[in-house]
Formats: C-alpha cells, sequence, structure tokens
C-alpha cells in the first residue's frame, strides 16, 4: 500500500475530523485517540463503543454494540461521555450541529440540535453514513447502493458505483470502501464518481482538510499520503 503508511495499533471503525482529530475503537470496543505522534499514536479514553464520529471542531459521538448513543464531553470526568436518547447503529459528526446516524433497521436520523428531543427521522434507508462540516451528507444502503443528501423535497440522489462504506469530509472529499475491501475515492464528477486508490480497507475515515485514515479487515490502520509532495 504505497500511498498508505501503517501506524502502529489495532482498530475495527475509525473517524477523522481533521489531522489531529482522529478517532477509533477496537473490536472489544476499546476507545482511541490519536496523539498525533506516530510512534506512540494512541491514547485510551474511558468508555466502550462499536462505532465513533470525530468532527472537524473537536466535536466526537460514538454508538455502543445496544444501540446507545454518546457525546464526548472532554477529559474533565471519569467518564467523560454524556448519553443522549435514541438508538443508532452508525453515526458521523461533521460538526457540533451536523450530526447523523442510522440504525440497525436502516432508518436515517438527524440530530435536531436539542438534546431533550435530539433526533429527526429523514426518509429512506441506509446502513452508513458520513456527514461534513460543510454540510455534505452522503450514505450507502445494505444493497450497496450509494446516495448524496439534497437538502429538497427529493432528500436523495443516487450516485453510480456500489459501496458498503462511506465517509464524507466536505464536498470535495468523499471516499468510500466496497465489500471487497476495494477503496474509492469521489471525483466530483456524478457521470463517472470514483476513482480506485490502491489498498484495501473495511473503514476509512475522510476530513474537511483533505485527511483520510483507513483500517482493514485484520485491525491494520493506516493514513493515506497518496496526496503528499515527493
Amino acid at each position: 500500500m504505497a500511498t498508505w503508511k501503517q501506524i502502529p495499533g489495532g482498530l475495527s471503525a475509525i473517524s477523522a475530523g481533521s489531522r489531529s482529530n482522529v478517532w477509533g475503537v477496537n473490536s472489544g470496543s476499546q476507545i482511541y485517540r490519536y496523539t498525533n505522534h506516530d510512534a506512540n499514536p494512541w491514547v485510551g479514553i474511558p468508555g466502550g463503543l462499536s462505532d465513533i464520529g470525530a468532527a472537524a471542531d473537536g466535536t466526537v459521538w460514538g454508538v455502543n454494540s445496544g444501540g446507545q448513543i454518546y457525546r464526548y464531553t472532554g477529559d474533565y470526568d471519569t467518564n467523560p461521555w454524556i448519553g443522549i436518547p435514541g438508538g443508532l447503529s452508525r453515526i458521523s459528526v461533521g460538526s457540533r450541529t451536523n450530526v447523523w446516524g442510522v440504525n440497525s433497521g436502516g432508518q436515517i436520523y438527524r440530530y435536531t440540535g436539542d438534546d431533550a428531543t435530539p433526533w429527526v427521522g429523514i426518509p429512506g434507508g441506509l446502513s452508513d453514513i458520513g456527514a461534513a462540516a460543510d454540510g455534505t451528507v452522503w450514505g450507502v444502503n445494505a444493497g450497496g447502493n450509494i446516495y448524496r443528501y439534497t437538502w429538497d423535497a427529493r432528500h436523495w440522489v443516487q450516485i453510480p458505483g456500489s459501496l458498503s462504506r462511506i465517509s464524507a469530509g466536505s464536498r470535495t472529499n468523499v471516499w468510500g470502501v466496497n465489500s471487497g475491501g476495494y477503496i474509492y475515492r469521489y471525483t466530483n464528477d456524478d457521470a463517472n464518481p470514483w476513482v480506485q486508490i490502491g489498498g484495501n480497507l473495511s473503514d476509512i475515515g475522510a476530513a474537511a482538510d483533505g485527511t483520510v485514515w483507513g483500517v482493514n479487515s485484520g485491525g491494520n490502520i493506516y493514513r493515506y499520503t497518496g496526496d503528499l509532495p515527493g
């Protein structure tokens, strides 16, 4: 994987909000935050999650294997997570106000900004979702079909291709992986939307600043280096 640098550790899911705000969980639901030091890259965070979403503004949400939802409150308490009502299986955070998730039945929810009544249902059915700081939202369904949210009465427009996981860092930085582990980056042309990137991953996290991290089915962790000079 010449365009990827392996980073020590083992994770099953990963999310990148920015170059410095990268979080992941492992197969045992342990939570890790990137230290910004590749030689000693991860610090453990108390709690147990099965999926996590990190934003450029520092916002972090997660869900556990029982579907319970949590928002990170900071390193000020022995339990740095506050429970939010609802039930989700996958979550994505573009910013403090742009938080989306899907539940185990494929139903789609967007955060209202009010913890007392936190979720509004969105028409459609998805198995994974990616929300960006600029309001961009993409999703994939259980059949691998790909959709982008339109913010109008249509709600979703289908984009050609097939993916099993997707992440949107911005309108132009959208990445996904398919069920075979192949990696694709959005070309910004809906007529010919995907270019394949070398490597093999099972989950991917794309940030607004162009940062991309991924994990493979063996838990190995990689950061994308393909756009760097030299």
